[in-house]
């Protein structure tokens, strides 16, 4: 596999995830084709066509590299080089008018995350982050808060589609966060909970049954920012598709974990 200069391939990523972004922004006020997954999961007519968009243009930029990507995908473990793509996080907001939607691309390099981009076209946000380089919104420097208390701590979570499933073990754990944080908030797309944990916004983030293209932008992201990410066990590092994600500042990362794991 021949060298790639990551900086240049960040830079025609960016442009490319910005220009699949205008189709957000212009479907949003359009009929939508919608039609479900699953009893809550829903794909709409602009997941795909984002995603064929993206699939076009990161071909043109790393013709050698395979994709892993959420509305077309059998498999999800990434090889050597591949683009990991959510093309609308967040498709359920979307359906319903609510802002908070991004499209997530990440490439990963034998074994790990090396670019990260999270776009929020609606909100005009975009986050982006290069392995060793730091993380950015809208070309400014990034770093997650510095927040050491958890009384003081917001935090975001998220709710699975196979909500059944996981219902009491999370009702369970938000029960525990609403005692001793600040505040919950759970805006419905797992990459911006990610990407406002990296800037500050969010103290800590915690979800179970990610899917790695949820992830794998706001993974580098974070990391980028100063931050951390493993499991709910911090002795449990992360790796992509992880039945659960535990990311923070740092300074809360064992407070949460305790709480996650009973341990407080």
């Amino acid at each position: 596999m021949q060298s790639i200069n990551l900086s240049d391939v960040l830079e025609q990523t960016k442009k490319a995830v910005q220009n699949a972004g205008e189709i957000i922004k212009r479907d949003r006020h359009r009929p939508m084709n919608i039609r479900h997954k699953g009893r809550i999961d829903l794909v709409t007519n602009t997941d795909l066509a984002v995603e064929q968009e993206l699939k076009t243009s990161l071909k043109v930029i790393l013709p050698e590299a395979d994709f892993l990507a959420e509305e077309t995908s059998a498999e999800v473990v990434p090889g050597a080089l591949t683009w990991i793509i959510d093309p609308l996080d967040g498709t359920t907001n979307f359906a319903h008018g609510f802002p908070f939607v991004a499209t997530s691309v990440a490439l990963w390099q034998n074994g790990h995350v090396v670019l990260g981009i999270v776009n929020v076209p609606i909100l005009k946000e975009l986050f982006w982050a290069e392995k060793g380089r730091g993380a950015f919104l809208n070309n400014k420097p990034i770093r997650v808060s510095e927040t050491d208390k958890l009384d003081q701590a917001l935090v975001a979570t998220g709710f699975p589609y196979k909500i059944q499933e996981h219902v009491d073990q999370i009702l369970k754990e938000l029960g525990q966060m609403l005692r001793h944080t600040q505040g919950i908030r759970r805006p419905g797309a797992a990459a911006i909970d990610l990407a406002y944990t990296a800037c500050g916004r969010f103290d800590g983030f915690y979800e179970k049954a990610l899917k790695p293209w949820d992830t794998a932008a706001g993974w580098l992201l974070i990391h980028e920012a100063g931050g951390k990410v493993t499991q709910y066990d911090p002795q449990q590092e992360y790796v992509l598709g992880a039945e659960t994600i535990l990311a923070s500042n740092g300074l809360l990362h064992q407070p949460m974990s305790n709480l996650l794991c009973d341990k407080a």
